[in-house]
């Protein structure tokens, strides 16, 4: 699952580096959580938590509809 959630975010990567940012995988939990670490521009950004939610959680769940939720670690 950890390669299928990889892959997923290499698709939404392109997004975020055109805005000076990135994304990083961290964890991918017992309970189905994805854990991410935003870096760049992103990483301080204050629409960060609507990017999460608003593309990284919704293409992922969209590909992947075991994953409950995904969170943001620092």
């Amino acid at each position: 699952m950890e390669d299928k959630i990889k892959a997923g975010l290499d698709q939404i990567r392109p997004f975020l580096q055109r805005d000076g940012g990135d994304i990083e995988f961290v964890e991918y939990t017992d309970d189905n959580v994805v854990k991410v670490r935003l870096q760049g521009h992103c990483a301080g950004c204050p629409g960060a938590q609507m990017t999460i939610k608003g593309v990284v959680e919704r293409i992922l769940k969209e590909s992947y509809p075991e994953i409950k939720r995904v969170e943001t670690v620092e």
